[in-house]
C-alpha cells in the first residue's frame, strides 16, 4: 500500500470503554501479590502505559522498586484477570464502544488511510479489551504499553511497525494521533506528530482544551470534522474571522473553528518562546 498518512489510536476511551475492567484486574493482581486491596483509588493510572501503572502499583504496594521479574509476575497476573473482568463489563452493560467509531473506521478504509493502534496497553491486555467490540481484526499494527515506560515511545514504535507492514515510511507530519487524554496530545506533540482527542472519554475537556490538540470532538458521530482534520475532505469556503482569513491547512481551519486560536500564531508564540527559554539557560551557566 501506498499512503500518504497515517492514523494511529489509543484504545480506552477513544475506541471503546471497558468498564474499569484494567484497574479492576490490576487491583486483583496486586491484592494477591502484596494484599494491598484497591490499589488503584491511590495511584493515577489513566492516560499513562501499563508499565507505568504496573511499575506504580508495585512500588507502592511493597514499598520499593520493582525489579524484572516483579514486574512479570504482575504482568502475569493482570492478564489472568483481565479477561473475566471484560466479560463482567459485557455482562453488567458498562463495556461500549465510542460513538461512531464504525463508520469513522469504514470511512478511513474507504479513503485509503492505514490505521493502527497507539495505546498503553500491554499487547495482549489491547486486544482482549478490544474482543468484544468485533474491532480486533482491523487493528493489523500498533505500538503497546510494553514498547515503554512514556507514551512517546510507544508512539513511535507504532509508526515504525507500520512503516514495516505496510512498506512505506511516514513522516511525523503525516502522522495523526487521536486519543482521549491531554497524555496523548503531549506524546504526539513531543514526536512532531497532528493530535486530536474525543471528550466522551476518560478526559477532562477543560484539560484537554488547555493541552492544545488540532481537534476536539465529543465523538465520531459527525465524520465532516475528522476527514477534514485529516485532509480526506476538503473545506471550500474557509474561515473568515476577523484577522484569520482562510487556514493555511485543513487542521488550522478545524483548530481555530474550536479554540478561535490562529493556530500560526500559536506555533510562531512557541517557537519564539523556545529560543527566549534557550537564550535565559545559556545566560544562567
Amino acid at each position: 500500500m501506498t499512503a500518504n498518512k497515517l492514523v494511529l489510536f489509543d484504545l480506552d476511551g477513544t475506541l471503546v470503554k471497558a468498564g474499569g475492567s484494567g484497574r479492576l484486574a490490576l487491583n486483583t493482581a496486586i491484592a494477591e501479590l502484596y494484599g494491598a486491596k484497591n490499589i488503584c483509588s491511590r495511584i493515577s493510572v489513566m492516560g499513562k502505559t501499563d508499565v507505568e501503572n504496573f511499575t506504580s502499583a508495585a512500588r507502592l504496594a511493597s514499598g520499593k522498586k520493582p525489579c524484572a521479574e516483579v514486574f512479570r509476575q504482575v504482568e502475569q497476573r493482570y492478564l489472568k484477570h483481565l479477561p473475566g473482568e471484560v466479560r463482567q463489563a459485557v455482562k453488567g452493560g458498562r463495556y461500549e464502544l465510542i460513538k461512531g467509531i464504525k463508520g469513522f473506521l469504514s470511512a478511513l478504509e474507504n479513503a485509503g488511510v492505514p490505521y493502527g493502534l497507539g495505546t498503553g496497553n500491554v499487547k495482549a491486555g489491547a486486544y482482549i479489551k478490544l474482543e468484544p467490540s468485533g474491532l480486533s481484526e482491523k487493528f493489523v499494527f500498533g505500538g503497546f504499553g510494553g514498547d515503554g515506560m512514556h507514551r512517546a515511545q510507544v508512539l513511535r514504535a507504532a509508526v515504525k511497525r507500520a512503516e514495516k507492514h505496510l512498506k512505506t515510511s511516514f513522516k511525523p507530519s503525516q502522522v495523526y494521533i487521536i486519543g482521549d487524554t491531554e497524555n496523548d496530545v503531549f506524546a504526539a506533540v513531543e514526536n512532531g506528530y497532528h493530535s486530536a482527542v474525543v471528550t466522551s472519554g476518560f478526559g477532562d475537556e477543560k484539560t484537554l482544551l488547555k493541552a492544545g490538540p488540532e481537534l476536539m470532538e465529543s465523538d465520531y458521530s459527525d465524520l465532516y470534522p475528522w476527514l477534514l482534520w485529516l485532509g480526506v475532505k476538503q473545506d471550500p469556503k474557509g474561515v473568515e474571522r476577523g484577522s484569520y482569513i482562510c487556514p493555511d491547512t485543513p487542521i488550522d481551519h478545524v483548530f481555530y473553528s474550536r479554540t478561535g486560536i490562529d493556530a500560526m500564531s500559536l506555533r510562531v508564540g512557541i517557537k519564539s518562546l523556545r529560543k527566549k527559554k534557550k537564550a535565559d539557560a545559556k545566560l544562567a551557566r
